[in-house]
């Protein structure tokens, strides 16, 4: 689930996400439906909230999609000597329903994503070696940390066990007005308190030792979201589901799901950057003045605006990444100034210097992928070999020694890293970009509603940035603007739905 995940981390943990429901879209319209709709960012985010918009306004709606870059957003694939690799996004897991309905309903086919055995590294020698049998690993794992990962197994499994239940009321079109009352509405009190404490202190209130935290959660928390156990205790157990060894990612890139939605939704994608939004006063052919708002975008050099009766934002407000301009609002939008990380993707093709690692021989190594721990003062998160997203088969076999390794790392490779990590290399091809929140709880997302009829989905990324996450804001405020303009009051931040819900088939 984590979104850059670099590899499965096989049975390490063999934790379980354990998400589950179908979403219905049976519910009566009231009045007539919305004549425009603009929707900011055409990521997993934007086009799922197009999808559901569609179905739940109707063929009659106009639903334009805004998009600067490339369909996908942060689903994105980077060419590497004339294969596509996953860059962002990489794994999807098995149960991560909305994902899973996406690929099905598109006609999309689905391939294992990369294996392999797991390696994690301290800076000076590997304190954990994956073997391909189940019962070593067990046997390491207790040896050396007793039955802290059975009890891991069970922290995430309680956690996740609850988010099954946004899956039910999403299915009975129920929806949230922000963040934290939707965490609420899944587990309470005790659930928003997971995006107020740090996973570590959640951790070592539970018991789990130092050595456990440092070598076996630290290096997953680092492959996935950049951060050590510092970040909310809420991504930390999204994080954790990574380490499952079903993983699943989309034949041809996780970013098709993108288009394949924006072609199902109907919508209009405009290729163009929208500078600013603006609430004024317009009137219809039925001569009433309404309420609309005139977003202004750029396409190459031209400047163009139109009119919508609704707007969702799908990409991040931080002004590094958007920099739209809220004009005239009373009271004044709020601004996004919450940081995003510093990530840098890069694909290598070289063979591995193995004894960096261990002082087994090369051809005895047989490690996938190696993670780092928290103390390690190593210059990357993680270093994998990786397939490219049309090879089904998962990475093919090593030439002249020399596989495709993926590694994420904080800053930019020098040519001094990369030749203490490879004994020789073909090429390094790198992506920067922000990738995904800088978590620091107590942790405050952003709000869902800016305005009367103006959505904000990215604030969901502040309790986990993933696919998944995504795509259950953008359900969200698809049904969220659905009710609201509708007057569906009683569809919005409903206490006690669980207790209502559970007896339903």
């Amino acid at each position: 689930m984590g979104r850059f995940a670099a590899a499965p981390v096989g049975s390490l943990f063999g934790l379980g996400l354990l998400l589950c429901g179908l979403g219905s879209l049976a519910s009566a319209e009231l009045r007539a439906p919305p004549g425009r709709i603009a929707i900011v960012g055409a990521g997993i985010g934007g086009t799922s909230s197009a999808y559901y918009l569609r179905k739940k306004f109707g063929k009659d709606v106009k639903i334009d999609v805004f998009e600067r870059e490339e369909v996908g957003g942060r689903l994105a694939t980077l060419k590497v000597q004339g294969h596509d690799y996953e860059a962002g996004g990489s794994v999807i897991h098995p149960l991560n329903l909305h994902m899973k309905r996406f690929v099905k309903e598109l006609g999309l086919s689905s391939v294992p994503a990369t294996g392999g055995l797991v390696g994690v590294y301290n800076g000076k020698s590997l304190v954990f070696e994956e073997s391909s049998w189940f019962i070593i690993n067990m046997i390491k794992l207790v040896w050396r940390y007793g039955f802290q990962s059975l009890r891991m197994h069970m922290w995430v499994e309680d956690l996740l066990d609850k988010f099954m239940r946004i899956y039910r009321y999403q299915s009975h079109d129920y929806a949230f007005s922000s963040v934290e009352k939707l965490m609420h509405a899944i587990g309470g009190d005790d659930y928003v308190k997971l995006l107020n404490q740090t996973l570590r202190d959640n951790l070592r209130k539970a018991g789990f030792s130092e050595t456990f935290l440092n070598e076996m959660i630290a290096p997953v928390m680092k492959v996935n979201f950049g951060q050590s156990t510092d970040l909310n205790a809420f991504v930390g157990a999204v994080s954790m589901t990574a380490a499952d060894s079903n993983l699943w990612a989309v034949e041809g890139g996780n970013k098709i799901v993108c288009s394949g939605l924006l072609q199902a939704s109907n919508s209009n994608l405009i290729s163009g950057s929208v500078m600013s939004i603006e609430e004024k006063t317009r009137t219809k052919q039925t001569g009433n003045p309404t309420k609309m708002y005139e977003v202004t975008y750029k396409t190459g050099s031209e400047t163009h605006s139109d009119f919508y009766d609704i707007v969702l934002l799908a990409a991040p407000l931080n002004r590094k990444m958007a920099n739209i301009t809220f004009r005239n609002f009373d009271p004044p939008i709020e601004e996004f100034n919450d940081p995003y990380q510093h990530l840098v993707t890069t694909f290598i093709k070289g063979e591995l210097n193995s004894t960096l690692f261990s002082s087994r021989p090369k051809d005895q190594f047989g490690l996938s992928a190696i993670l780092v721990t928290e103390d390690s003062d190593m210059f990357i998160n993680s270093l994998s070999i990786v397939a490219s997203v049309s090879h089904k088969e998962g990475p093919p076999p090593a030439v002249d020694g020399m596989h495709v390794w993926k590694t994420f790392s904080r800053d930019i490779l020098t040519k001094e890293q990369i030749s203490k990590l490879f004994l020789s290399y073909d090429y390094a091809v790198r992506k920067p970009w922000l990738s995904y929140p800088y978590y620091k709880p107590p942790q405050k997302c952003p709000s869902i509603v800016l305005h009367d009829r103006l959505y904000y989905l990215n604030g969901i990324e502040f309790a986990a940035s993933c696919m998944e996450m995504s795509a259950i804001a953008g359900y969200n405020a698809a049904l969220l603007a659905y009710h609201r303009w509708n007057g569906n009051d009683d569809m919005i931040d409903q206490d006690d739905l669980y207790e209502k819900l559970k007896t339903e088939l």
